[in-house]
């Protein structure tokens, strides 16, 4: 009956996102006023792929390709069971990726990611043994569990796409994308990211809980983490690689669009609440995100609303309030910034 279901849904054609305004959830709903329409073909089939397997997400699914294919990295603050291990899988089976997941805890080693060289009696020589970071798609679960010094082993390798051990240097598969987890509501035993590695994070996002009908329709299923087995390969890493070339070279910004950005990263380095502003990596993250949502709704040149509608997701994360403004939302803050920047013509 399962297969027969998904059978049905891969034969329909849908536009994205699939859901209807009417049963979106509190986050989606915000998402909702993209309008997004996806119009590249190859997209398209990897969202209606997904949208068998993944219930309710298909916002996150959106924002998620997004990261992936504008060479990003993602963070996800969620509780527990919202299904961000099911969404990284499916995302490495979709697209063909080796997948690696790392559980983080307070004992975790830096060396329990980047992997270390041991001493081989035959050859005489040490030889390096990889770890889990060495895959396309690496899930990082529970980030701020981990201590400083083991969070530190992942900024080389998010910045620079490779990680030096022993004075070598190792390159990363590519396509490499991080996709990091956190839960909001643990304040014991915890180690908060601090805002350089936050930068380092093209989005952040929140998957939220599912709408009723939508959860009902999960308990329906009652699929499990083998169900994703099903998930078929729409395209393999070349692929991946050809995309994220396409996006970072051939999707033009013109000068306006580019004086527009550098307004609103001014106005969040002098707005009276924030001690810390957008910085430079900040600002060629919000253009590489843009370019992507350009990208997937079949345009070859960006547009102020590809900014605008990702603003929610690209610059929270990256300002830091005055100690007096805590209580304030960033998202609140960043949309007041994004309300006194007038949009180019």
């Amino acid at each position: 009956m399962e297969k027969k279901v998904a059978k049905a849904k891969r034969g329909a054609t849908s536009t994205w996102p699939v859901v209807r305004p009417s049963i979106l959830t509190e986050v989606e709903s915000m998402a909702y006023m993209f309008k997004m329409e996806i119009k590249n073909e190859k997209i398209k089939r990897i969202l209606d792929e997904l949208s068998v397997f993944l219930f309710g997400k298909d916002v996150a699914v959106i924002l998620t390709l997004i990261a992936c294919f504008a060479r990003g990295h993602l963070l996800i603050e969620d509780l527990p069971g919202m299904g961000k291990t099911t969404l990284a899988l499916a995302m490495a089976r979709v697209m063909d990726l080796s997948f690696s997941r790392i559980q983080c805890t307070s004992d975790l080693l830096p060396t329990d990611i980047t992997g270390l060289s041991i001493y081989n009696r035959n050859s005489g020589e040490f030889e390096f043994h990889p770890g889990p970071i060495f895959n396309n798609i690496v899930l990082v679960d529970e980030i701020n569990r981990a201590t400083p010094k083991t969070q530190s082993a992942l900024l080389e390798a998010m910045g620079e796409k490779q990680t030096t051990i022993d004075g070598k240097t190792y390159a990363h598969p590519q396509p490499f994308f991080i996709i990091a987890t956190q839960n909001p509501a643990e304040h014991y035993g915890i180690f908060p990211l601090p805002e350089s590695q936050m930068d380092r994070f093209l989005m952040k996002i929140s998957l939220g809980y599912p709408h009723r009908e939508q959860e009902k329709q999960i308990l329906r299923q009652a699929s499990s983490r083998e169900d994703l087995a099903q998930v078929r390969n729409i395209m393999a890493a070349p692929e991946v690689l050809e995309i994220q070339d396409a996006i970072a070279h051939k999707v033009y910004v013109s000068e306006k669009v580019y004086d527009y950005i550098l307004q609103i990263t001014e106005a969040t380095r002098q707005h009276p609440s924030l001690l810390t502003g957008i910085s430079t990596r900040g600002a060629l993250a919000v253009i590489a995100a843009a370019k992507a949502r350009a990208y997937f709704c079949g345009r070859d040149f960006l547009i102020p609303e590809d900014i605008r509608e990702l603003a929610e997701y690209t610059l929270p994360h990256r300002i830091m309030l005055k100690e007096e403004y805590e209580s304030l939302d960033r998202k609140e803050v960043v949309q007041s910034i994004l309300a006194s920047v007038s949009s180019p013509a």
